[in-house]
């Protein structure tokens, strides 16, 4: 499986904030009314992964393009109970939750009586419970991350879900940035480049990668007719201050088939 994109899909029960996270964190207008089932499709948003060894790899490199990693985020609408055996839609939004790569469940804490809840109270432990349950009928066994969606009156409210990585209200700031280093750790997933004048990119791969299999996310070409890789780390690189003096200090390594891929490593791959 090639990790050039990261599929997350934004999973919980109605009215608890999927779409408003979905919207703080693509810019990307999609329903959020306050009602049960507004988000009948699943909305895309395809975002940058903030990277800023990239930038100045491509001011090394006096780049053209400049091409990030991406996250590509799905609003995926409200599950209820009993969706496994088709209610709500549930159908529908369970064969689009098989589809991404790990799930951030959204879970409301906060109290607002002008918000609808589909249980008509707050109960985060037993909403988790919920979606878990209709997940674990329906087969569906994917790293998850849990979203708090807090007010400032449930500031102190401390839940901890066993086993599991727990995230305390990442909508600003630097939420997206904290949303995607969690993200990247939960699937074991670490960030390679390549750099040139033509442009610099970031690429995804598996953490204990060969060097031919981080290759594949670039072409598969890569992998099957990998003769040997240049590599040197992105630190070393920008010490250097180019290929050139990074040659002449020794730091710029030939490796082979066997080479496992460090993230932060700057790769041309030799094929």
């Amino acid at each position: 499986m090639s990790y050039s994109a990261l599929n997350i899909g934004i999973v919980g029960l109605p009215n608890v904030g999927k779409s408003t996270l979905f919207n703080a964190l693509t810019n990307k207008s999609v329903p959020a009314e306050n009602y049960p089932f507004c988000t009948i499709d699943p909305s895309v948003g395809i975002v940058p992964v903030p990277d800023e060894r990239l930038d100045k790899l491509a001011a090394l490199s006096k780049s053209k393009k400049v091409i990030p990693a991406v996250v590509e985020f799905v609003d995926i609408a409200g599950l209820v109970k009993g969706a496994s055996e088709g209610e709500g839609l549930g159908n529908k939004f369970l064969s689009n939750i098989r589809e991404v790569d790990a799930i951030i469940e959204v879970v409301r804490i906060f109290q607002d009586p002008g918000v609808i809840h589909v249980h008509e109270k707050v109960d985060p432990l037993f909403d988790i419970e919920i979606i878990n349950l209709e997940l674990e009928r329906a087969g569906i066994q994917k790293p998850t991350l849990y979203v708090l969606n807090m007010s400032e009156a449930a500031e102190n409210l401390d839940i901890k879900v066993p086993g599991q990585s727990v995230m305390i209200d990442p909508v600003f700031g630097t939420g997206l940035d904290q949303l995607i280093t969690e993200s990247y750790k939960l699937l074991n997933l670490i960030t390679f480049f390549t750099t040139g004048e033509k442009e610099s990119r970031a690429w995804t791969t598996k953490r204990g990668s060969t060097a031919p299999q981080a290759g594949r996310s670039i072409h598969s070409d890569f992998e099957t007719k990998f003769i040997r890789a240049e590599v040197i780390h992105c630190d070393k690189l920008l010490e250097a201050g180019s290929y050139a003096t990074a040659r002449e200090k020794g730091w710029l390594r030939t490796e082979g088939k066997e080479y496992v891929v460090q993230d932060g490593d700057v790769i041309e791959f030799l094929v």
